[in-house]
C-alpha cells in the first residue's frame, strides 16, 4: 500500500462514502422538521385571517340581524360566510351561539385545520395513534339590535 508524506491515503479509506450515509440519515429529518414548520406557519397565518373575518362577520350579522331571524339562523349565515372565507384553507368551521344575560349572545366560532403534506393530505392515523386536528376558537358576544325595545 502507497502511503502519501502524510499518511492521507489510509485515513481516508476508512471514510469512504460516509457522507453518503449522513445524508441518507439525515435528509429524512429535514423532510419532517419542513413539514411541521410549514403546517405551523400555515396554521398560523389561517388562525389570523379566521380571528380577523369572524369577528368581523360576527359583528356584522349578529348585531343586527334580519327581521324575524332568530339567533340560530344567524350563526349559520356566520358559519356558511367563514366556510367561504376558508375555502382555499384544509380547515373546517363551525359556529354556536349561546344566549346570555339581558339578550346578550355569545358566538363562538371553532376553525379545525387538518395538516397537510405540501398542500397533499396526511393520513389520520400513524401506527394506530391517531392524529388529531388543530382548534382555534373565538367567542364574540353582541347585544343583538331588537326594534322596539329599550333598555
Amino acid at each position: 500500500m502507497g502511503v502519501g508524506a502524510f499518511g492521507w491515503r489510509d485515513r481516508r479509506r476508512g471514510e469512504a462514502g460516509q457522507a453518503t450515509v449522513e445524508l441518507a440519515v439525515a435528509v429524512p429529518v429535514i423532510i419532517i422538521v419542513a413539514v411541521i414548520a410549514v403546517n405551523a406557519l400555515t396554521f398560523f397565518g389561517t388562525c389570523a385571517s379566521f380571528d380577523r373575518v369572524a369577528r368581523q362577520t360576527i359583528c356584522a350579522l349578529g348585531a343586527a340581524p334580519n327581521a324575524g331571524e332568530d339567533a340560530a339562523a344567524v350563526a349559520e349565515a356566520v358559519e356558511a360566510a367563514l366556510a367561504d372565507a376558508m375555502a382555499g384553507t384544509s380547515a373546517t368551521v363551525d359556529v354556536r351561539v349561546e344566549g346570555g344575560d339581558l339578550g346578550l349572545m355569545r358566538y363562538t366560532a371553532r376553525l379545525e385545520y387538518v395538516p397537510t403534506l405540501f398542500g397533499l393530505g396526511l393520513r389520520s392515523q400513524v401506527l394506530g395513534v391517531s392524529l388529531p386536528p388543530l382548534v382555534h376558537e373565538v367567542e364574540l358576544v353582541v347585544d343583538a339590535y331588537k326594534p322596539g325595545i329599550l333598555f
